[in-house]
């Protein structure tokens, strides 16, 4: 069945919104390269759990988490279409999200797992912390962990439980994911897990080992991820 075109009005929105917003899709072998580490080495039972996704896009992310997690909350600053909710993840005022019900019924989540704009990845740390029952990953610049700023924010008093390096490029494009694209800047996922326990809790290094992008790859990945936006 064929879609029916976009509306120009609408169109124009999304494609002004791709231009002023840090929307940089995430490769889907790079969502699966996190989630097979955290199923192999921080928790089996990730699909009893629940997650947000509060930086979704065109759902390349919160598409992949679906394939793991049974429930899977997608949601963004932008209304890039078929999403699960519209609103900011930070700040304050009446434009701010609500937090999904957890299965207690409180307001919050088993995970947030989200690949932030990076000029807002400590505030988007902050409310994801405050949010999540179980843990947090964000995928960032490998250069996050640098900073005297930085460390006195974020790792001087939250410290990532894990930072998991690639050891291979995550090449990521403005505004779509083109699975030709190559990069020179270096990417990590730093998750922080055990958030009821981590009293005392140091930061280990792992790495994602080489060849991700293929052993996370599936067939159809082009067909449903590539493109301007997905709507998976």
């Amino acid at each position: 069945m064929s879609k029916a075109p976009i509306p120009y009005a609408v169109g124009q929105m999304r494609h002004s919104a791709l231009d002023s917003l840090d929307y940089f899709p995430t490769p889907p072998w790079a969502t699966r390269a996190l989630i097979e580490w955290l199923e192999a080495n921080v928790v089996s039972h990730l699909p009893s759990c629940s997650c947000w996704e509060p930086a979704a896009g065109g759902r390349h992310m919160s598409t992949v988490l679906s394939e793991t997690f049974p429930v899977v909350w997608a949601t963004d600053v932008h209304d890039y279409g078929g999403l699960d909710g519209i609103g900011s993840f930070v700040g304050v005022g009446l434009d701010v999200i609500e937090t999904p019900r957890h299965r207690s019924g409180a307001s919050r989540v088993d995970w947030v797992i989200t690949n932030p704009p990076f000029n807002l990845a400590d505030e988007f740390l902050e409310r994801a912390l405050s949010v999540a029952v179980s843990g947090v990953a964000l995928l960032l610049r490998s250069a996050w962990i640098d900073g005297l700023k930085r460390w006195e924010s974020v790792f001087a008093r939250t410290p990532p439980t894990s930072i998991l390096q690639f050891a291979e490029r995550v090449p990521m494009v403005k505004g779509r994911w083109d699975p030709t694209a190559s990069t020179a800047t270096p990417y990590a996922w730093f998750v922080w897990h055990g958030l009821r326990s981590r009293a005392g809790s140091e930061t280990r290094l792992h790495w994602i080992p080489p060849k991700a992008s293929v052993r996370c790859a599936r067939p159809d990945d082009v067909r449903r991820f590539a493109g301007e936006i997905s709507h998976a």
